[in-house]
């Protein structure tokens, strides 16, 4: 979600990132004809784990990023009652009034946390897996592997419904966004910026995990799409176009969810304002009608000053309201998919409509990422002459689909969300910055940037000009380099990793500290992708080595 203390950050990334890497990725793939392992063994035998490390983060992003899309489905499903399941708390067993715990938290955390995930207290209580959600997971790596069915050149057709179809939603809720009360509130909230967090390291490196999640970098699936270009193509041009709408996208869709965050943000103030205004017209006999919104600082220190022991007494129940508290309390990833929209949505008129239409557009947008994610990880197997040779391109799409699906439903148990998190958090983001590093020198220094210069004029007839020599050459990876030293400085300013945990007594998360094994499964994700790298070349070298020396002749 883009905001303005995030935008200009977002933008630089864009500038001095994300293009130059986006037109790496493709041009290697529609030059090297072939999938990612394949592709980085051709620029040099010795970094083959390059390729390997991106299918690896590939296949870690497909077991728990589908999940999200079995959440999808099972809102969906929910998003057909009236009235909306999460918009009221459920009676208590004697139906004398609502669940603790819903009263505590709200109607729409209530069904998250409780209804959805059946969420256990800690990471430690893993508790069952949850039938109804991992039944909805089944779903959604069926609709994926119905999608991919004939490989990779099959999803073509799939991507343009699950690329477009979304921007008809987004307009669609862009025009009922606006028209709703505060939805100003929440714009200018968003184009409102606060200098002092660009001093913020962690801005720039959320700023680059955006840019490099919502591209595709470093997955794979980019090279994977480009080598079924023609060597023709013009893949700078591709390259420009598709990093200018996707983000104009972002930027749009943010536009969209602050105006709907706003109304939200809103209604909650109001809300409070009114609680306030009837708990002191109730207590001190006050006219109805005298006291509003405008005067109700006014009247609460004339209260203080002339009743001050009765107004002690009722100060504790007095909320603190404050608009700008409401707007900054925005939360990301699913938090803000499946909590705060639904908090926006049920408030509307209509609103299993707009609930249906979100709920779709998520799975569509959810499943269009999913056919990336499986691709990266396809068409190194299916490029694989001793693979391809045993089983046909449906049965290795079948394999891949029900191993991911299997190890997901790790994620479908009690404690599922926090080892969710723990993939979300971890799986990725380091891996992607050394990933793309990697490639970057790889391409200039190793495989070299004049001779890169050359193969492309011969593909394209079009000569590098300067800004992609010194994106590549400089600028990208030197800021890639910059990015990795503050993203460990960070982890090591914190100390002990912690996680939020629901407490279900309090209605709200709490901090925890992650136990010894989650920090142990921590360290073996972020190992098991940037170790293929380093792994991959000592191994070529010794292979050669061995070769070399069964190949000497004997005195």
């Amino acid at each position: 979600m883009i905001k303005g203390s995030f935008l200009v950050p977002y933008i630089i990334m864009l500038v001095v990132e994300g293009m130059p890497l986006l037109y790496l990725e493709l041009a290697v793939g529609q030059r090297m004809r072939q999938g990612s392992i394949g592709a980085w063994r051709t620029v040099s035998p010795y970094l083959s784990g390059v390729g390997v490390a991106s299918v690896v983060v590939s296949f870690f992003l497909c077991m728990y990023y589908n999940v999200v899309n079995a959440w999808a489905f099972w809102y969906l499903f929910h998003s057909f009652q009236d009235p909306l399941p999460w918009s009221v708390c459920p009676l208590n067993g004697n139906r004398t009034g609502y669940i603790e715990e819903c009263e505590k938290a709200s109607s729409t955390q209530y069904f998250w946390y409780r209804k959805t995930l059946n969420i256990s207290p800690s990471i430690q209580e893993s508790g069952a897996v949850q039938w109804e959600p991992a039944l909805c997971l089944i779903l959604a790596w069926l609709v994926v592997y119905l999608c991919i069915l004939r490989g990779t050149e099959s999803t073509g057709r799939v991507v343009y419904f699950t690329a477009l179809l979304p921007y008809c939603v987004l307009i669609i809720y862009l025009v009922r966004g606006l028209t709703l009360h505060g939805a100003t509130n929440g714009l200018a909230y968003m184009f409102t910026p606060k200098m002092e967090q660009l001093a913020n390291p962690k801005a720039w490196i959320n700023a680059a995990t955006q840019i490099f999640f919502s591209l595709g970098l470093g997955f794979g699936s980019l090279i994977a799409f480009a080598s079924y270009n023609e060597p023709s193509n013009n893949c700078q041009k591709h390259a420009i176009i598709v990093s200018i709408i996707n983000s104009s996208t972002s930027i749009f869709a943010s536009i969209v969810t602050f105006s709907i965050y706003g109304f939200k943000a809103t209604f909650n103030y109001e809300s409070c304002l009114n609680k306030v205004i009837l708990l002191l017209t109730n207590s001190f006999d006050l006219e109805d009608g005298f006291l509003t919104a405008n005067n109700l600082e006014q009247v609460k220190d004339y209260l203080a000053s002339a009743y001050p022991s009765k107004y002690s007494e009722v100060f504790p129940q007095i909320k603190n309201c404050s608009l700008e508290t409401e707007l900054e309390t925005a939360v990301q990833g699913t938090g803000l998919a499946f909590i705060v929209y639904t908090e926006a949505i049920k408030n509307m008129e209509v609103s299993q409509l707009w609930s249906v239409l979100y709920f779709f557009m998520l799975l569509l947008l959810g499943i269009g990422s999913m056919l990336g994610n499986t691709a990266a990880i396809l068409t190194p197997l299916t490029d694989s002459k001793v693979i391809s040779s045993y089983l046909p391109k449906e049965a290795i799409s079948g394999l891949v689909c029900l191993a991911n699906c299997a190890i997901g439903m790790l994620f479908t148990m009690e404690a599922g969300s926090y080892w969710f998190d723990i993939f979300n958090d971890y799986a990725a983001t380091l891996s992607l910055l050394l990933i793309v590093l990697a490639e970057t020198v790889a391409v200039c220094y190793l495989y070299g940037l004049s001779r890169f210069e050359s193969d492309l004029k011969a593909m394209t007839g079009r000569a590098l000009n300067w800004y992609w020599k010194a994106m590549w050459g400089g600028v990208s990876p030197l800021l890639i380099i910059s990015l990795f030293i503050f993203y460990l400085s960070d982890y090591i300013s914190t100390g002990t990793l912690r996680y939020q945990a629901w407490d279900a007594a309090q209605g709200q998360l709490v901090t925890k500290d992650y136990p010894p094994h989650a920090l142990a499964v921590i360290g073996l994700l972020v190992a098991a992708s940037t170790m293929c790298i380093p792994l991959g070349a000592l191994g070529t070298l010794i292979t050669r080595r061995l070769k070399r020396g069964d190949t000497a002749p004997v005195a």
